[in-house]
């Protein structure tokens, strides 16, 4: 009986080990490693406006970068939401700090992070809603189009 109960343990502990494997590998979709999904929009960067700080001339530290734009789907086909946020200019040429919502007929997402003159970045999920209500992450923030569109990567984990 002890050999029988002892198998039976051993089965168990199995079934369970491998649940807990396939459930870590994410929500389906694109997935980065085995820790979560990937969704993939491009944002058509049509209404940024920058208010200029100081006596209005050119581009200081402590600029206003403010939009809400239109966002598509990753064949940049069809519109899945818009967008809203700011950024601060931090370093003249260089950089903005910036703070934004995409939204999506499933949720919305948050970024914060830096958005570079000339190269690409990589910015914090700091929350959401709906669908996305308790992921954290990434999102990689690629230029495109002159800097006229966006690729957001979101690497959602949770």
């Amino acid at each position: 009986m002890k050999r029988v109960l002892a198998l039976l343990v051993l089965i168990v502990a199995g079934a369970v080990a491998a649940g807990v494997a396939l459930a870590d590998r994410g929500g389906g979709g694109h997935g980065i490693g085995h820790h979560g999904k990937v969704v993939h929009v491009i944002e058509h960067a049509t209404t940024d406006v920058v208010t200029n700080q100081g006596d209005g001339a050119g581009d200081v530290v402590g600029d206003l970068l403010t939009f809400t734009n239109d966002v598509f789907d990753r064949t940049n086909s069809s519109k899945v939401g818009s967008d809203q946020g700011y950024c601060v200019r931090m370093s003249v040429g260089v950089s903005w700090e910036c703070v934004w919502t995409t939204i999506l007929s499933r949720g919305q997402l948050t970024v914060e992070g830096p958005f570079y003159d000339t190269r690409d970045s990589v910015l914090a999920i700091t929350g959401g809603t709906g669908k996305y209500a308790n992921v954290r992450g990434s999102m990689e923030l690629k230029s495109r189009a002159g800097g006229t569109e966006f690729d957001f990567i979101f690497h959602l984990i949770g």
